[in-house]
C-alpha cells in the first residue's frame, strides 16, 4: 500500500484470534479494516497516523458473547437489582434500600438472587412481607428459573394451595400446602405475567445501559439469546436493536435469537421469516431460533438420563428426571425445517436427556438435509453430558456454547447440585477439555445477567477451573481439572469461536488483512502472567471499524 495508515498498534503482544504472538508486533488500520500486520506497518506509519503504543500490551479481536441478555440486564440495572449480593441478609438490605427509594412504583420486580443463599434453594415470602406488605414483590432468582413473591403477589396473581403445579413447574409449599413464597419454572411465570410490563422506552433505556457495560468489557458482538415472550424478556427487543441501528447507537454486532414458543409448532415459522429477511445484512440481524429444551439442575428441572437423587442415608433415585419443554418426540421435526430455512437453532440444554435429544434433532437435520459443514447450531450452558455424547459434536457440527463461570465450586454446586446429581454424574458437568480434545467447535458466554458479564472473569475459570481467590463463591478446590482450557484455546472461544458461532467469521475475529478492525487493547499482557491473575486483564481500548468507542483506565464492576 502506497497511503499512510489511519491507525497503528506498535510493539504489544498480539493474539490474531487463533494463536498468540509474544511480540513485539504491529498492526495497521485504514478506512476501518485490518491493512497490515509486522513490520510494514511501521514504514506506514505518516503525520496524520494516530499511533497507539502498545508497550508489551496485548492486542486482540473484539469480544463475542454469544448468549447474553443485555437488554433485560440493564432493564434490571436499572429495577431492584440484587446481582451484587451473596447472602440472605445482602437481598433484604437491597429490597428494603429499593422498596423505600421508589414508594410509588406499585409493583416490585426485579432479580439477582442465588439460590445456595437459602436453605433448600427456595427463600420464604414471609421475609419479603416483612419489608413491604402491601405491593407485590416478584424477584427472579439469577438464572431467572425460580422467584421469590411476598404474600402480596401470591394474592394478585392467584395462587394459593389449590393451584396446581403447571406441567412446566414447581410452586414451593408447607406441609400444609400452601405456597411458600418460591415458584419454579412455569410457576414463576404464573406470578410475572401479571406484573407490569416494561414499555418501550424502559426497554430501550435498558439496552443503552447493557450495550455499556459489554462495550466496556471490551465486548464488540454478541447474540441476544431471547427475543420473545418470556419472563422479562419481549418481542420488543426485536425493534429495540432496529431504533438502535438507525439512529445510529448500536455499536455492536448482534444476532438476535427468535423465541420458539413452545406450545405452538411450526406455524411459527413464518414470522421467523419475515423477522429474519427485514434486517438481513445490518448490523442486527435475527440468523437464529432459541429453543429452551429445559431447567435447570439446581431446582431439578434440567432433562436427565436418569432420575435425580434425594440425598440422604440411602442416597436413592427420585421419580423425577426434570422437564423436556418441548416434545422430544417433535424436536427432531422442528429442527429438521429450521435447518432447512437456513435458521441456526440454538439450544438451551443443560442436562445430558436435553443435550442428547438436541444432538439427536441435529443429526436428524444434517440427514435430511446435508452435511455438517452448513448451519453450525449451537448448545448453550451443556451442564452435564453423557460422555458418549461429546464426540458428537465435532461429528455433527455443534458448537458447545460454554458458560465458564459456572464451572467451579460455588454453595450452589456442592449444596444444590451435586448431592442431587451423584458422584458419576457430578463428573460429567462442564467438560470443556474433552470437548476440545474430541474436536469440537467452541464458543464462550456468559448469560448476563445470570452472571457477570466480564469475560476475562469467565476465561479465568475456563483456564482454572476455580473463581478467583477474593471471588466470595471462592473454593480451594479445583473443579474437574482435566477439564480445564489452555488460555489460547478460552481466548478463541470469546473472539473468534464466538463470532464464527454468530456467521460472521467472513471478515471479523482474526487480526489479518483485510479484516474488521473490531480490536481490544488489554492493559497487560494475561500470556505472560500468572493464570491466577487472568480476571485482573481489563479492556484499556476498544475499537470497532477503526474507531474508538471505549477508553477506561478500569472497566465498571
Amino acid at each position: 500500500m502506497t497511503d499512510a495508515l489511519d491507525l497503528a498498534f506498535t510493539n504489544g503482544a498480539l493474539f490474531d484470534g487463533e494463536r498468540y504472538h509474544p511480540g513485539p508486533t504491529h498492526v495497521g488500520v485504514s478506512g476501518g479494516r485490518i491493512a497490515l500486520v509486522g513490520e510494514a506497518v511501521l514504514a506506514a506509519i505518516g503525520p496524520r497516523t494516530e499511533v497507539v503504543e502498545l508497550d508489551g500490551r496485548l492486542l486482540h479481536p473484539g469480544m463475542n458473547d454469544a448468549h447474553v441478555h443485555p437488554v433485560e440486564a440493564g432493564m434490571e440495572m436499572l429495577g431492584c437489582d440484587l446481582s451484587e449480593g451473596y447472602t440472605r441478609e445482602d437481598y433484604l438490605e437491597r429490597v428494603r434500600d429499593y422498596v423505600e427509594r421508589n414508594p410509588d412504583v406499585e409493583w416490585i420486580v426485579g432479580a439477582g438472587w442465588q439460590q445456595a443463599a437459602f436453605p433448600g434453594g427456595a427463600p420464604l415470602g414471609a421475609d419479603l412481607d416483612a419489608i413491604c406488605a402491601d405491593r407485590p414483590i416478584i424477584l427472579s432468582n439469577r438464572d431467572h428459573h425460580s422467584a421469590w413473591v411476598n404474600a402480596e403477589a401470591l394474592r394478585r396473581c392467584g395462587i394459593d394451595r389449590d393451584t396446581p403445579d403447571p406441567a412446566d413447574g414447581r410452586i414451593e409449599r408447607d406441609p400444609a400446602g400452601e405456597p411458600t413464597g418460591t415458584l419454579h419454572e412455569g410457576a414463576r411465570m404464573l406470578a410475572l405475567r401479571h406484573a407490569p410490563e416494561p414499555d418501550f422506552d424502559e426497554m430501550y433505556a435498558g439496552f443503552r445501559v447493557g450495550q455499556q457495560r459489554l462495550v466496556g468489557y471490551g465486548i464488540t458482538s454478541w447474540q441476544d439469546a431471547l427475543i420473545g415472550q418470556y419472563g422479562n424478556h419481549s418481542p420488543l427487543f426485536y425493534d429495540v436493536y432496529r431504533r438502535a441501528e438507525e439512529r445510529g447507537e448500536l455499536i455492536g454486532r448482534v444476532n438476535g435469537a427468535l423465541w420458539w414458543e413452545r406450545s405452538l409448532g411450526l406455524e411459527q415459522i413464518p414470522a421467523f421469516l419475515e423477522k429474519r429477511a427485514a434486517v438481513a445484512g445490518g448490523r442486527f440481524r435475527a440468523e437464529t431460533v432459541k429453543i429452551m429444551q429445559d431447567g435447570v439442575a439446581e431446582n431439578q428441572t434440567a432433562a436427565m438420563i436418569e432420575p435425580y437423587l434425594v440425598p440422604g442415608p440411602e442416597c436413592r433415585h427420585s421419580d423425577n428426571t426434570g422437564i423436556a419443554f418441548v416434545d422430544p418426540a417433535k424436536l427432531p421435526e422442528y429442527v429438521t425445517e429450521l435447518d432447512r430455512l437456513g435458521f441456526q437453532v440454538h439450544f438451551h440444554a443443560l442436562g445430558d436427556q436435553a443435550v442428547r435429544g438436541a444432538l439427536d434433532a441435529i443429526e436428524a437435520a444434517r440427514r435430511a438435509n446435508g452435511p455438517a459443514s452448513t448451519t453450525m447450531h449451537l448448545l448453550a450452558h451443556i451442564q452435564i453430558i453423557d460422555p458418549a455424547d461429546v464426540p458428537r459434536f465435532a461429528e455433527l457440527n455443534a458448537s458447545a456454547d460454554m458458560q465458564p463461570l459456572w464451572a467451579s465450586y460455588d454453595p450452589q454446586m456442592v449444596e444444590l447440585t451435586v448431592p442431587f446429581l451423584g458422584e458419576d454424574r457430578a463428573g460429567h458437568q462442564y467438560p470443556f477439555g474433552s470437548l476440545h480434545r474430541a474436536g469440537s467447535h467452541l464458543c464462550g458466554g456468559s448469560d448476563w445477567p445470570v452472571t457477570s458479564a466480564d469475560p476475562w472473569l469467565g476465561i479465568h475459570v475456563a483456564v482454572n477451573r476455580q473463581v478467583p481467590a477474593d471471588h466470595p463463591d471462592y473454593s480451594e478446590r479445583v473443579f474437574l481439572d482435566d477439564e480445564r482450557l489452555e488460555l489460547d484455546v478460552a481466548l478463541r472461544a470469546y473472539t473468534l469461536g464466538g463470532i464464527e458461532a454468530n456467521g460472521r467469521a467472513e471478515e471479523l475475529g482474526r487480526i489479518a488483512p483485510g479484516q474488521l478492525a473490531d480490536l481490544v487493547v488489554a492493559d497487560r499482557d494475561p500470556f505472560a502472567a500468572p493464570a491466577a491473575e487472568l480476571h485482573l486483564t481489563r479492556a484499556a481500548l476498544v475499537y470497532v471499524d477503526g474507531a474508538l468507542v471505549h477508553a477506561a483506565d478500569v472497566v465498571p464492576a
